[in-house]
């Protein structure tokens, strides 16, 4: 093992700061105080050996927002000087201090949503999510007028050929004569992510759907889509439901299913009988066998009174 191995491998003792360069604080201290404000200067929390006759101190920083960060300042003087002279200040963060977040791209923190009227979200060129509409870099079939040996065979009979290549320009004309203007489509890939995300909205795993008294397949909201997309999703037309106007997957349900219930009619009141034809005999006396009150006697003397 060579003396050079020997030595990496030794741990490095620390070295001793420089006494002059150790003692000047108070230099410190007012370049700090330059470079952040007085009064957001803290204490002086140590110093700490840079290399030969270069000695860095640090004091806390007060400044609000700032916590757990400290003010370094580094001092240094020459060979045989006595005269000891400022080398940087910078505000660094401590063990402990408050850190932003890690940065991310503006491309990989952008969420749904957080476009504007007027913002701009341009698409990789490589983007997995799309794939050509149309492209004239393939070659053509042999029985094509544009390939090389139908060129050769009329060439023979002198035949004309404007264009034996077509360019890019010429297939995006007839792709939009066609109806076909969209240079990029949906690649499978982008297919299933935004089944993905439409399932996790909107699908069967959702409370509202768990709670629903039917799915949106047998829905007379559900508008269904065209495509490959058709025989999973659909969009609720339900003005009154929580997916309106969302893409909602067939196994979703809310409580707006237009089969959930039947409206009961509010029940009529029976019509009033009216009898003015008969009259209602009421007895002055009750009845002799009631046994409540007994008929006078007739018979009885007269006791006096008038």
């Amino acid at each position: 093992m060579s003396a050079a191995t020997t030595r990496s491998r030794t741990p490095r003792t620390p070295r001793t700061p420089d006494r002059l360069c150790a003692e000047a604080v108070d230099l410190a201290r007012e370049a700090a105080e330059e470079a952040a404000a007085p009064g957001l200067i803290g204490d002086h929390e140590g110093v700490v050996a840079e290399g030969d006759r270069v000695v860095t101190h640090f004091f806390a920083c007060k400044e609000p927002g700032y916590r757990g960060w400290r003010w370094a300042v580094t001092v240094t003087r020459a060979s045989r000087a006595k005269n000891v002279t400022l080398d940087e200040t910078v505000l660094l963060p401590g063990t402990d201090a408050l850190l932003a977040p890690e940065w991310v791209p503006w491309s990989e923190r952008l969420r749904p949503g957080d476009m504007g009227p007027g913002d701009l979200l341009p698409t990789e060129q490589d983007d997995l999510r799309l794939e050509p509409g149309y492209t004239g870099e393939d070659a053509p079939p042999p029985n094509s007028a544009v390939s090389e040996d139908m060129a050769d065979h009329l060439d023979a009979e002198d035949a004309e050929i404007v264009s034996r290549t077509p360019s890019r320009g010429a297939i995006a004309s007839v792709a939009e004569e066609l109806g076909v203007r969209r240079a990029r489509v949906l690649s499978r890939y982008g297919l299933h992510v935004a089944a993905d995300r439409w399932d996790e909205s909107f699908g069967a795993k959702t409370p509202m759907a768990q709670a629903a008294p039917a799915s949106c397949e047998s829905c007379g909201f559900l508008v269904p889509l065209a495509g490959s997309l058709k025989q999973a999703f659909g969009v609720c037309a339900n003005e009154f439901s929580p997916a309106d106007g969302r893409v909602v997957s067939l196994s979703y349900g809310c409580g707006g299913h237009s089969e959930a219930a039947v409206m009961p009619k509010p029940p009529r009141p029976a019509p009033p009988v009216l009898d003015s034809m008969a009259t209602d005999a009421f007895p002055l006396r009750p009845a002799k066998d009631s046994g409540s009150t007994t008929e006078p006697d007739d018979t009885s003397e007269d006791l006096g009174h008038s």
